[in-house]
């Protein structure tokens, strides 16, 4: 049914491409008028984010002003300025995107208590919920096991992609959108054209080098992804790589579960009795890259240098924490989260949970060999060297194992914080 008027609010979908609300808005109301609220709160996790996120603003205006419209700004508590905006403008209600944070969910139950509210998918490929294990004999709300899941995911229907609206009216009223944070260029063009870039030449090789360390051959993605200048449906529909695509319904997997147990941001799916150790050294040594461990140091560095860890790394430098070091899986959730660019709290917290064996690995048990994975994904050692620069004199894999070599070749660097043998050990003893 048609309205008059309709706020828009956008949160994690920072495009005009496939934006469901967008789109109904644009079908449905005579005018519409595009907000996005920042929340200094949110803005102080991360310095890199917060740069990402005013691109992303910036590129956002410039798409609707193409489109005969504009981003209105706003600073403040999400829903407080929401229902002025709404109240100033006279609109029939607020259109955004479902979400799973705990953030997200709270804004949306306080919106719903003063305006009319209506929600649409855009942040996943499948919407969490929409995906139920066996029928009322399991009792279980969502899946927590990923192998089932990604069968039925990949059976489910898909929505339709919708097309980015060709007009979006401003209201009649004196209520002019403001620009912007000025930034540099970003945002969904940019990401856009990452996208194509990708699917034209990485897409088709993704699945042979994605776990190679010091190669370029990851997607990276996932910045775009977490704000929403690319539609994972979207990308899930264009991308060749079957691995790909199972990244995106992991992706869907850590939100389905986050929506059905949202303490699982904070407490352990599956509480497993150990005991995290209070190790405030080995804590700070794992952030700033000095364990000893080369492929665990040189993770750290790229993530404190650019936002970013390759994903290989990530599960690396998580396993030695939580099991070669004993710390609470949490202290490194906590610093991902502030580092970052793609630091999306469902699959944040997923992963950590995962490797740290409180979460929906099948395989609670596993633990990494910080040597043999470098060894292994790092074969030339060419990733360890780009971020341990003293360690640069070593040649080849035997970068890795800098203990072996004498200590004119290792640059100061130091010797490993912890043995990993004895630490496997005392991890299988439990």
């Amino acid at each position: 049914m048609a309205v008059r008027s309709a706020v828009v609010l956008f949160t994690r979908d920072l495009r005009v491409h496939d934006n469901p609300a967008l789109a109904a808005a644009a079908r449905e109301a005579e005018y519409l008028l595009p907000l996005f609220v920042l929340d200094e709160g949110l803005l102080a996790v991360s310095e890199r984010r917060s740069a990402y996120l005013e691109a992303a603003l910036a590129a956002l205006d410039r798409s609707l002003q193409e489109r005969g419209s504009g981003l209105l700004v706003r600073r403040g508590d999400a829903v407080a300025e929401v229902v002025r905006v709404v109240r100033e403008a006279g609109a029939d209600g607020v259109l955004l995107a479902a979400d799973v944070s705990a953030f997200a969910t709270r804004r949306e139950q306080a919106l719903r208590a003063e305006l009319h509210v209506r929600t649409f998918p855009g942040v996943t490929v499948v919407p969490p919920g929409e995906l139920v294990p066996g029928t009322a004999q399991t009792g279980a709300s969502c899946y927590r096991v990923f192998t089932p899941y990604y069968r039925a995911w990949l059976a489910a229907p898909w929505r339709a992609l919708e097309e980015p609206p060709p007009r979006l009216p401003l209201p009649p009223f004196a209520l002019e959108p403001a620009a912007p944070p000025s930034a540099a260029p970003g945002g969904e063009p940019a990401a856009r054209e990452r996208l194509a870039a990708w699917l034209g030449s990485g897409d088709g090789a993704y699945e042979a080098a994605r776990d190679d360390l010091a190669a370029d051959a990851t997607s990276r993605l996932s910045e775009a992804l977490h704000l929403g200048l690319l539609s994972p449906l979207e990308v899930a529909v264009r991308s060749r790589s079957d691995e790909l695509v199972r990244q995106l319904a992991w992706r869907d997997f850590y939100a389905q579960l986050l929506a059905a147990y949202p303490w699982s941001a904070a407490r352990d799916l599956h509480p497993r009795g150990r005991e995290w150790l209070d190790d405030p050294e080995g804590l700070a040594a794992w952030k700033s890259g000095l364990t000893g461990y080369p492929v665990v140091d040189a993770g750290m560095r790229e993530l404190a240098a650019t936002g970013f860890m390759h994903n290989r790394a990530r599960l690396i430098v998580a396993s030695f924490l939580t099991k070669d070091l004993s710390i609470d899986w949490r202290e490194g959730a906590a610093h991902f989260s502030r580092f970052l660019v793609d630091g999306d709290v469902a699959s944040n917290t997923g992963n950590w949970q995962w490797v740290a064996g409180t979460g929906a690995d099948t395989r609670p048990g596993r633990m990494f060999n910080p040597t043999l994975q470098g060894r292994r994904y790092d074969p030339s050692g060419d990733y360890v060297r780009r971020w341990v620069p003293e360690l640069a004199a070593i040649p080849g894999g035997d970068v890795h194992e800098p203990w072996k070599v004498g200590p004119l070749l290792t640059g100061g660097y130091p010797t490993p914080i912890v043995d990993h043998a004895a630490a496997a050990a005392a991890y299988r003893r439990g």
